[in-house]
């Protein structure tokens, strides 16, 4: 049986204990703190934690919250002018509920479910440098998920990921109760002051049950910068009120006679955004990867973190079940990270970075258009869930002028694009990665469940791209084109060839097909096609292609449904 000892049991460390716990794996969960220290201490996070995030645990059966946790249903967004008043003020409703579950329940329930699990053991230290020496020694990996102590340095940073060399905010977290209900409620109320900072609040779930919290991002050296005076939980909650009194006097009045959920229930603290190398070398010469905040440290102005970490769990899961009994080498550390970064991490550190810096005009367009345009309001709520959706129109001032003249006729429409789209979904469909050669050598794929088979004398297939996907040109350029119909445990080809990325082939092994088509291993049916007619349908083009050489090697298909994957499953009544 494998040994794997994960160092940290915060969101990520403990998530994917469980999840090896559960496929088998000896496991030793190193935590700091006995479960009941985690609970009578202070608040770590915010932890906004959205659906995307949320389904992970779901598949691990961790979600233990679902009914006592309240609802976040929407994003409400204010941009603050001059005067004080919101220049911009939209609403917008997430497609599935978000939850904020006070870590402090719900890693100390997590340390115990474990423990009771009947297979591995807690660890009760702080891990030191020579710690991890030891648990190399002993276990076939060493996960590293907590950046405390000396740990912080184990990873180097990396520059080249990592724009900013000091905090861009100054934070607090506030847990408090009793303050008055909102005609909205059930929302993620996001402030946003130029030159001033962030405010933002939410329903969630603590030790004591449920409560409001408040999250304060303060520009360095403005006047939301004002917490190093402060020394106590009282005065913490003092301070709090005056800056809801001077810059958002309807939450001032909301928030009056609040009180703090605990004596613990605040937290101020600053930090450097950094992107850190995965894997650390021990002066055995043996090695470590880092997960999570680790290597991975976000500003919380996106509430990111928690969910980063969530998905950091999945991506290390997944990758260490693929990996079978192979040596957990510093090459496949390496790999480990990168189909997390390129399959997640990047978008979620682009668009936190994005907003610690000052708005561009486009930026400015995109939230004044949300109050007017419902759609990009809800494209917008669902970055928050989601932040490869907002590639390429958040990064780009061309994509962003294009996606509001998109969204803008499509306002005009006759149905609700984001219903249509969820009705549509309940449509189950199989899950391929189309690939091509592009006429100069390069690679192209992409994932989509829109294909589907049309005649079999002549033998003729279909797929439909949108109109607005980068590779586009190159497969309406291509002779040719190959369709793998993936196996359900290919999901990660699915991420991979869905996210932009300039090679989205790289760590995959390919052989060349027809006409040099790129070719992928493992699916459960592959279709070499010669395209024979590209015909114009709406927002997407419909190519038809002509089978000219197939492989059936079968096994079980990966399914997508309303927004999920799925694995087929043979009826019980059948």
């Amino acid at each position: 049986m494998r040994r794997i000892a994960v160092v940290g049991a915060g969101q990520a460390g403990a998530q994917l204990a469980l999840g090896l716990q559960a496929h088998g794996y000896d496991v030793t969960l190193v935590a700091d703190r006995e479960p009941d220290e985690i609970r009578r201490g202070p608040v770590m996070s915010s932890q906004c934690m959205f659906d995307t995030a949320l389904q992970s645990e779901r598949e691990l059966g961790l979600h233990h919250w679902e009914d006592q946790a309240p609802d976040i249903s929407g994003i409400a967004f204010s941009l603050i002018g001059p005067h004080g008043t919101p220049d911009v003020s939209w609403r917008a409703t997430l497609e599935g509920p978000a939850h904020s579950v006070d870590q402090r329940v719900k890693c100390a329930a997590w340390i115990e479910q474990f423990a009771d699990g009947g297979r591995g053991e807690v660890v009760l230290h702080e891990a030191g440098v020579n710690d991890l020496e030891w648990y190399a020694r002993t276990h076939d990996l060493v996960v590293v998920s907590t950046g405390k102590g000396e740990l912080s340095q184990l990873f180097p940073c990396n520059s080249e990921l990592s724009p900013y060399d000091r905090p861009r905010r100054a934070l607090a977290l506030t847990y408090v109760t009793g303050a008055a209900p909102r005609e909205e409620a059930g929302a993620l109320h996001y402030r946003m002051v130029p030159g001033v900072g962030e405010y933002f609040s939410f329903p969630a779930l603590t030790t004591t049950g449920p409560c409001d919290i408040m999250v304060f991002e303060g520009v360095p050296g403005g006047p939301m910068d004002c917490w190093d005076d402060i020394r106590t939980p009282e005065g913490h909650l003092t301070r709090s009120l005056e800056i809801l009194h001077r810059f958002f006097p309807d939450e001032y009045e909301r928030h009056r006679h609040a009180r703090l959920t605990d004596s613990g229930g605040v937290l101020r603290g600053r930090l450097t955004p950094t992107v850190r190398h995965p894997v650390a070398r021990l002066a055995s010469g043996r090695h470590v990867l880092g997960m999570a905040d680790a290597v991975v440290l976000n500003d919380p102005i996106t509430g990111q973190g928690a969910n980063n970490a969530a998905q950091a769990a999945t991506h290390y899961l997944d990758s260490i079940l693929r990996h079978g009994t192979a040596e957990f080498t510093p090459q496949w550390m390496q790999r480990t990270f990168d189909h997390f970064w390129r399959g997640w991490a990047q978008w979620a550190v682009g668009w936190t970075n994005s907003l610690l810096t000052d708005l561009s005009p486009h930026h400015r367009d995109l939230l004044t258009a949300a109050a007017e345009t419902p759609s990009v309001a809800d494209a917008l709520a669902a970055g928050f869930d989601d932040p490869r959706t907002l590639y390429r129109w958040w990064f780009e001032e061309a994509e962003a002028h294009r996606f509001l003249a998109e969204k803008r006729a499509q306002h005009a429409a006759r149905f609700d694009g984001r219903e249509l789209r969820r009705a549509l979904g309940q449509y189950a469909t199989g899950v391929t990665v189309v690939t091509a050669r592009a006429p100069d050598g390069r690679n192209v794929g992409m994932t989509a469940n829109s294909f589907t088979s049309v005649s079999l004398n002549p033998p003729l297939v279909l797929w439909c791209p949108g109109k607005n996907s980068p590779s586009l040109p190159d497969f309406t350029d291509a002779s040719h084109f190959a369709v793998h119909i993936l196996a359900a445990d290919q999901h990660h080809l699915s991420r991979q060839f869905a996210t932009p990325a300039d090679d989205k082939f790289r760590g995959t092994p390919t052989t060349p097909g027809i006409a040099g088509t790129p070719l992928l291993d493992g699916a459960v049916a592959r279709f070499q096609c010669r395209t024979v007619q590209r015909l114009d349908a709406g927002d997407h083009i419909i190519f038809l292609g002509e089978v000219e050489q197939y492989e059936a090697d079968g096994g079980t298909p990966l399914v997508f449904h309303s927004g999920y994957y799925q694995v087929a499953t043979k009826h019980p009544d059948m």
